[in-house]
Parts: C-alpha cells; sequence; structure tokens
C-alpha cells in the first residue's frame, strides 16, 4: 500500500525571512505521517502485510511533565570555541574522515577525534587536541551560515561525540540545522547579535535556555547575550533526536529487549 511522507520545508521559526520551499513527497510502503504544525506529526500510520494501524502523538500531560519544563532545566557551561562566517561542513569534518557512520563508540571516537579539523591553517588552536577524543570546549560560537556545504550528518555527529553541547550562531545552513535536530547531538542556537565578534576562545561562559528564548553569559567579560527561542526543537533534541522523542511520546514503540 503506497503512500507519502512530506519533506517538511522548515523545522523551526528561523530568523530567515525566505519564503519556506514546496513539499517535495517521497513514496514509502508502509509509513505515513499527519502533522497539523511545522515540525511534530500529530499520529503515525503504519501499514504490514496489509494490516494497517496509527499511534496518535502522545500530548507531553500523559507523561508527567511537559516539553517546556524539560526544556526550562537546560543549562551548559564550560569554555567555548570561537569562529567566524561560513564554516562548511569540510571544515567541521573533512570528507575524508567521514567516510563511517558510528555504529559503535570506537567509530564514534574517531569522528570525535576529527572534530573542526578541516578548519584552515590559520586557527592555531585545535578544536580537539591530537591524539585525543575530547574536547575542552563544549560550546561553539559562530557568526553566519554555519554547517553549510554537504548534508552529511557527521558534522553535528562529531561535533556531539567530541563533547560540544550547544552552538550558538548568527545564522545556519538549514541542513545543519534540521540535522542537529534529528540526531539530538548537539542544540543549534540562534544569537540575535554577533556575539563571536565579542567573544575569544577560551571565555568561560554558561547557556540558560528557556521556552521563550535563552540567554548567553560570558563570565569572562561580564556580557550577556539573548538567544532565539528554539521551540519544538528543544525536547527533540534534549530528549536525544527524533527516533528517541518519538519512543518517549508514545509515537512509536521502544526496542524490545530480549
Amino acid at each position: 500500500m503506497a503512500s507519502s511522507l512530506p519533506t517538511l520545508s522548515r523545522a523551526l521559526p528561523s530568523s530567515s525571512s525566505k519564503p519556506p520551499s514546496p513539499l517535495v513527497p517521497f513514496p514509502s510502503p508502509s509509513l505515513k505521517i499527519t502533522t497539523s504544525t511545522p515540525f511534530l506529526p500529530t499520529s503515525i500510520s503504519l501499514s504490514s502485510r496489509g494490516a494497517s494501524f496509527a499511534i496518535p502523538r502522545a500530548t507531553p500531560a500523559s507523561h508527567g511533565s511537559g516539553s517546556d519544563e524539560t526544556l526550562a532545566k537546560t543549562t551548559f557551561h564550560g569554555l567555548c570555541f570561537v569562529l567566524k562566517d561560513n564554516i562548511d561542513t569540510d571544515q567541521i569534518i573533512p570528507a575524508d574522515k567521514a567516510t563511517i557512520f558510528p555504529s559503535n563508540q570506537q567509530e564514534r571516537d574517531e569522528l570525535a577525534s576529527n572534530a573542526l579539523s578541516g578548519l584552515p591553517d590559520f586557527h592555531t588552536t585545535r578544536f580537539v587536541e591530537p591524539g585525543e577524543i575530547k574536547s575542552k570546549y563544549s560550546i561553539i560560537i559562530a557568526g553566519e551560515n554555519f554547517g553549510c556545504g554537504s548534508s552529511r550528518e557527521h558534522a553535528p555527529v562529531c561535533l556531539g561525540a567530541a563533547g560540544a553541547k550547544a552552538v550558538v550562531a548568527q545564522t545556519y545552513a538549514r541542513i545543519f540545522f534540521r540535522n542537529s535536530v534529528a540526531t539530538g547531538e548537539v542544540f543549534p542556537l540562534e544569537s540575535e547579535v554577533r556575539v563571536c565578534d565579542e567573544c575569544t576562545t577560551g571565555d568561560t561562559v554558561t547557556i540558560e535556555l528557556r521556552d521563550s528564548g535563552g540567554l548567553l553569559t560570558n563570565h569572562t567579560t561580564g556580557k550577556q547575550y539573548k538567544l532565539k527561542a528554539i521551540g519544538d526543537a528543544g525536547p527533540v533534541i534534549d530528549a536525544g533526536g527524533i527516533f528517541a522523542y518519538a519512543r518517549k511520546m508514545g509515537m512509536i514503540p521502544s526496542p524490545s529487549v530480549a
């Protein structure tokens, strides 16, 4: 039984003023999603061998706490790594280092060790030191168009594997933003001003997320910066990605344990 799953043109509200691109359907023999919001489906319909059933989207209240309450507890603290504009996916993870998709911890560590290793030579500070698999920088601050280039999911995955918790950029390439939400690896947060011009690599910063927006505090300089609300993507990333969120909300069954 054939059905179609629309590719949503935008995951969340953004500062971009560009109109959304048209929906592009692709065939799926067993899955149909109906949606009443720009991001989260109201139900998932599955069919197998002629039988079909629907899993309705569970409401946050049915799990004892709303998504806003979950996001309100989200705080990150650590050293920041500062970049500028147009950091593309080849700088985040070079193509020759992204030939695997991590199916085990060893492969994940390999991606982590190469996070941001494609930066130009004038970046004298390494995000991950040679021979290490974790970065001492848990927050990345950048300018415009962060994550442009390839659509590979390795970009947010390698950052998360290396220990990054959030990226604060002025704007994002849409595909990096969507991949960050889908994988749940890092929070892609948008700043209201050009924070990358006022912070330095190694500054100590704290990010506090709320449903109405966020706040970045640079403890080294004493300055604070407002961050735009991340909306419905916050609880998805907080859950560990779109599949983990779907299981948590009862939209798809959890894997059975043998």
